[in-house]
């Protein structure tokens, strides 16, 4: 992991189309700006874990689903 340190209105930049800015620092948190390409998706840490667990759950599910509406349909 690469660590830095940075100030207010400075900036990180990754690759040529990725530019972070610090754009506030507090006692309550620092505030940051992400410019980037609008094909690239930019999540906050606990929802992409929430999104990676809920696909996770359904991806297990779907077969269940599958197997019982075949059941059902097959029992007509």
């Amino acid at each position: 992991m690469l660590v830095l340190t940075r100030k207010k209105d400075e900036a990180i930049r990754i690759g040529e189309d990725i530019v972070i800015k610090i754009v506030s620092c507090d006692r309550h948190g620092v505030r940051i700006g992400i410019e980037a390409p609008s094909d690239v998706t930019i999540l906050r840490e606990e929802l992409f874990l929430a999104v990676s667990e809920e696909n996770k759950r359904a991806s297990k599910e779907a077969p269940l689903q599958l197997l019982e509406g075949l059941k059902e349909r097959l029992s007509k």
